[in-house]
């Protein structure tokens, strides 16, 4: 896995904290990591964005974007009202493969979800993940809504042919309600792909060192980790 591509059911899901924690725990396992923000908007220059969050918390990898427009909206609209050239899912893919010459493990996150639209053409993070033969990791939010979101992101990846590595949740709530706990077991079920962790609500707030430390433990082993979704279920279920 050279290149696994980061995505959302939606907006503020947890895709950053989730790529930041992605990022520790293959540092942690020896891995030379790159993360890629395929597109940043709402964040003017010399203000800092989602890779420098990632940076901040995950520590020594290598962090790029590959354009920022200032207002918070699709890159497709922001890049026109900016009066700038849009990204392109070429651009993004070409720049990942870049990344992947050098490092074992390229991280590439989106913009809010899978088929937010990037430019004129309607080229989408899907189309990128597609150039790149890369599997998708869905971010997902942990309760009542997010069954048909993520079931629909999950069916629109494999109607594309891309592989849906498996869905993290990107907020776990210290005191979870009952559709959060009754989705640990139904997300797999409707979606038919694992979850492959939990990032606790509020980890971003973690000194980063902690967080470092931290990270393995809400991701499973596919991501690097030492996360058990069983156990995690049985300890959880209402």
């Amino acid at each position: 896995m050279a290149v696994l591509v980061v995505t959302g059911t939606g907006t503020e899901v947890g895709k950053t904290v989730v790529t930041a924690a992605v990022a520790a725990a293959a540092v942690a396992a020896g891995r030379s990591v790159a993360v890629l923000k395929a597109a940043q908007t709402g964040v003017r220059p010399g203000e800092p964005g989602d890779v420098e969050e990632v940076l901040r918390l995950a520590g020594a990898v290598t962090a790029q974007e590959t354009d920022r427009y200032p207002e918070p909206l699709a890159p497709a609209t922001a890049a026109r009202r900016a009066g700038r050239a849009p990204v392109r899912p070429a651009d993004v893919a070409e720049r990942a493969d870049k990344l992947a010459a050098g490092h074992d493990l390229v991280l590439v996150e989106g913009a809010g979800g899978l088929l937010v639209r990037f430019d004129p053409a309607g080229g989408t993070l899907a189309d990128a993940a597609g150039m790149l033969a890369a599997p998708v990791l869905v971010v997902a939010s942990a309760g009542l809504g997010t069954l048909n979101a993520t079931e629909l992101t999950v069916r629109e990846l494999r109607r594309r042919g891309l592989e849906p590595a498996g869905v993290v949740l990107g907020s776990w709530p210290a005191s979870p309600d009952l559709a959060a706990r009754c989705n640990l077991a139904d997300l797999p079920e409707v979606s038919g792909v694992p979850l492959l962790g939990a990032v606790p609500a509020g980890a971003a707030g973690l000194p980063p060192a902690a967080f470092r430390s931290a990270a393995p433990g809400w991701l499973a082993p596919r991501l690097h980790g030492t996360w058990d979704a069983e156990a995690f279920g049985a300890r959880e279920a209402p």
